[in-house]
């Protein structure tokens, strides 16, 4: 499959941020179909073969996910028939109809023990529900030809809900409040993540890791929002994991290194600064 071939694709999770976004850029020059949670129950394995073998499509671009990283601590079922066997079903049809699959996975399917950036050969060890399913997910999708997995990090886009628009509201009303720095990982404008998923349209398939470069802790993260956004930074006070204590784990550090990428020759997503700058223009339309 070359770039600029137009070509029937199909995106689950359409009505999340990132497939939200994948719709604006793939439907300029392909055939796209969009389907949120309404549309397909891909914990049916009845429906996704039903809609997938009628549709066949030659790409599906599957991000639904049970995101909520708390909840999956609670709602393990679930979790693990979302994020798992659902990403199975599609999978599965995928293969039937001869379409290429590329499923989204997560940083959280590594422990955050490292202190230099994970490359895709690294074994993930999830700590958290939502880190073991996604693993799950993947180790599942990939037991099909024609399945490329990306792992990405720390989204924000301009769809629902994320850090991003929180700060920005949290700034509005001139209050402190506390934000975690001991946390370590790459924001990623889900822009840019698109930009990069259509370059892999043409490459071979396997797992690969796409984040703007550079890190930072969700402090820092936060802090720089307030100051790109005109707002007092001071507002913004660092806390620990510890005392933040959210229910389900989180890597310590869970940077994203892009080994794959640079074998394949596909320009590296630009400094997450940079992207959250663009992002803030077009948000607020200045």
């Amino acid at each position: 499959m070359r770039i600029g071939e137009s070509m029937d694709i199909l995106i689950t999770g359409g009505n999340g941020q990132l497939g939200k976004e994948l719709e604006r850029q793939l439907s300029i020059a392909h055939s796209v179909i969009s389907l949120g949670k309404q549309d397909l129950d891909i914990t049916s394995k009845e429906d996704v073969e039903k809609i997938i073998s009628n549709m066949k499509p030659q790409i599906i671009i599957h991000a639904a996910a049970f995101t909520a990283v708390d909840q999956c601590e609670t709602d393990r079922k679930r979790a693990f028939e979302v994020n798992s066997l659902g990403a199975f079903y599609v999978a599965q049809a995928a293969s039937k109809v001869g379409a290429r699959m590329f499923y989204l996975s997560s940083d959280y399917v590594f422990d955050g023990n490292k202190h230099s950036p994970y490359v895709e050969e690294d074994e993930p060890n999830p700590q958290s529900i939502y880190g073991m399913s996604k693993w799950l997910g993947e180790k599942l999708v990939l037991l099909f030809d024609h399945v490329t997995v990306i792992r990405t990090s720390w989204l924000y886009g301009h769809d629902g809900k994320n850090f991003v628009k929180t700060m920005l509201e949290l700034a509005k009303k001139n209050r402190e409040f506390k934000v975690v720095n001991d946390q370590i990982g790459s924001p990623t404008y889900v822009y840019d993540l698109t930009e990069t998923i259509i370059h892999l349209f043409d490459k071979k398939n396997g797992i690969y890791h796409v984040s703007n470069s550079g890190s930072c802790t969700w402090y820092v993260f936060a802090k720089t929002i307030f100051e790109e956004a005109g707002f007092n930074p001071k507002n913004v006070m660092p806390t620990t994991t510890e005392e933040y204590g959210a229910l389900a784990p989180r890597p310590r550090y869970s940077v994203l290194g892009h080994n794959a990428l640079l074998r394949e020759n596909v320009n590296l997503p630009r400094p997450w600064k940079e992207a959250l700058k663009d992002f803030l223009r077009k948000e607020t339309g200045q």
